[in-house]
């Protein structure tokens, strides 16, 4: 019986491309499997055809024969000793494709197996890890910035062996168990089980002759001095990354990240709320009464000079506008605002007390707050007696 066009048996034409095979496989093959079908020959017969067409069309170097000689070019083995049999060694490599595409995620494969699947070789260095650095500052130094010194303990890469883990004069070898994959392969009925080799723990490689300052790790543990640029304007929670400064791969791998969280302290005077200042500034009630000038810090260490005027009531917000906090990598500043609280007097003397009595005894129109409120609650009062 002769056999059947591959491409027939795809579903596809002559100028499919891989992904186009691939597509036409996945469907045919989830249709036509065995375990779909127990016990139909028929079916079983078609999908060993499904397979043997997909091995040689997925194969650049075979299809070309293929288009070239058809079926010719795989007797007599031109093909590379395959015949009609369906479940070859490429079987194994067309169904791991197919499965790991299908179910690759649940079983934990993803990437990985097709990277190691693709041609690629297991990957003795691995990235070193990220650290975390936190930094406290006080508010003055976040308005200015500064340049920082920091002591980091970390693992930096071995000198001794520039980070092969191997005694100089020797070098890391290929896996001989899973020839330098990092992951061994095994039958079980139609399906190939893949799992991480044990000899080389996923590397690709062993090293027989460990060097010994880093035991073969390919780093050492030690404490680095680095200088960390604050930008002005950084404010409570900022993170700011050096690339390259945290853990040292292993095996000569790249370094990890070091990201410095910045904590920054309550000050004394100030309440931050962005780029803005907040400044609670107590005024003397004869200054609130009859005006006046007071001095106030602001966070650049210097003073500024704020008129209150006659009447100023507690609450009562000024604003300084440019005295605020940097906007971070901006040229533009935050304001400041001074908040009156007027400061009731105590520990009076009789005389205070005498003349304040004298005072309230004289006073007319000088609580309009005071006296418009009490004259509502009198009305109010009043409302629930009639």
């Amino acid at each position: 019986m002769a056999k059947r066009d591959y491409y027939e048996v795809l579903g596809v034409g002559r100028s499919a491309d891989e992904k186009d095979l691939k597509a036409a496989y996945r469907k045919l093959a989830k249709q036509l499997h065995p375990d779909a079908n127990q016990g139909d020959a028929q079916t079983e017969a078609k999908f060993k055809e499904l397979n043997e067409a997909y091995d040689v069309l997925k194969d650049p170097q075979k299809r070309a024969a293929y288009d070239r000689f058809g079926h010719q070019a795989f007797e007599n083995g031109m093909g590379g000793g395959r015949g009609g049999a369906g479940f070859g060694p490429d079987f194994n490599s067309s169904m791991s494709d197919i499965f790991e595409d299908l179910f690759g995620d649940f079983m934990g494969g993803g990437g990985a197996g097709r990277g190691r699947r693709g041609g690629g070789r297991g990957n003795a260095a691995t990235r070193g890890a990220d650290l975390r650095y936190n930094m406290e500052i006080n508010l003055t130094e976040a308005f200015t910035g500064k340049t920082a010194q920091i002591r980091v303990p970390s693992s930096v890469t071995c000198e001794v062996c520039n980070g092969s883990g191997a005694k100089p004069g020797t070098s890391p070898k290929t896996c001989s168990t899973c020839g330098g994959h990092g992951a061994v392969r095994s039958q079980s009925g139609f399906f190939t089980v893949e799992r991480t080799c044990p000899t080389c723990q996923g590397r690709g490689q062993v090293i027989s002759d460990p060097c010994s300052p880093c035991s073969g790790q390919g780093r050492v543990t030690k404490e680095r001095t680095l200088s960390v640029n604050i930008p002005a304007g950084v404010e409570d929670g900022t993170r700011i990354r050096l690339a390259s400064e945290g853990e040292a791969g292993m095996r000569g791998g790249p370094s990890g990240d070091l990201y410095i969280f910045l904590s920054v302290k309550p000050h004394e005077f100030f309440q931050r709320d962005g780029a803005d200042l907040f400044c609670k500034v107590p005024v003397s009630m004869t200054a609130a009464a009859m005006g006046g000038e007071i001095e106030v810090p602001t966070i650049d260490g210097k003073k500024a000079r704020v008129s209150v005027p006659e009447g100023t009531q507690t609450g009562k917000q000024f604003r300084l506008k440019s005295k605020g906090m940097p906007v971070l990598r901006s040229s533009q500043m935050g304001d400041m605002y001074i908040q009156v609280a007027v400061e009731t007097p105590v520990n009076l003397s009789r005389r205070q007390k005498e003349l304040l009595r004298e005072f309230e005894t004289e006073a007319k129109n000088n609580s309009p707050e005071s006296e418009g409120f009490f004259a509502k609650a009198k009305a109010f009062w009043d409302g629930f007696g009639s």
